[in-house]
């Protein structure tokens, strides 16, 4: 008999954050974006199947790979830092920045194997203040909103009422 290793969907944490609170908000349809990365395959993949297996990669992910501003593994695109002045311009650093804190939170690190199911099953845990503290450079008013959906995502990704 022959095994297969599992093909898993190499993401980064606040990729997976982001699809998550879209879904939040009650988006089903993710559609492709200018920029051309892949956002909208792996967000139908995790919506679709909460057995899929993640694999964490701080760099450049599944979603990054496409893209026009990913320039051999580096993130070339800039941020809008009107309302986190503090935050680093470049995206490359800023979402390293938030993916170490998302790990450090969650305790996970770069390369860590988990499915969608339990990475929800980690971010159901957490509280508006944990999350504040992921994104502190971003106005409060700001992330309760994001920790709301996001506490609505997992609901409905985990189909709970």
């Amino acid at each position: 008999m022959i095994w297969l290793k599992a093909m898993a969907v190499r993401i980064k944490p606040h990729h997976f954050v982001d699809i998550v609170t879209a879904l939040g908000v009650g988006q089903t349809h993710f559609a492709a974006h200018p920029y051309g990365h892949a956002l909208h395959r792996v967000a139908e993949q995790v919506r679709t199947d909460p057995e899929t297996v993640l694999e964490l990669d701080l760099g450049s992910d599944d979603i990054c790979e496409p893209c026009i501003h990913n320039i051999r593994g580096v993130c070339d695109d800039t941020i809008d830092t009107s309302f986190r002045p503090e935050a680093p311009p470049l995206k490359q650093e800023w979402n390293l920045l938030i993916d170490q804190r998302w790990c450090a939170t969650l305790g996970l690190q770069q390369g860590d194997r988990l499915s969608v199911r339990a990475f929800c099953d980690r971010l159901k845990r957490l509280d508006g203040t944990v999350i504040e503290s992921i994104y502190r450079e971003i106005p409060p008013s700001m992330t309760a909103e994001r920790t709301s959906n996001l506490r609505l995502g997992v609901k409905a990704l985990l189909a709970e009422e």
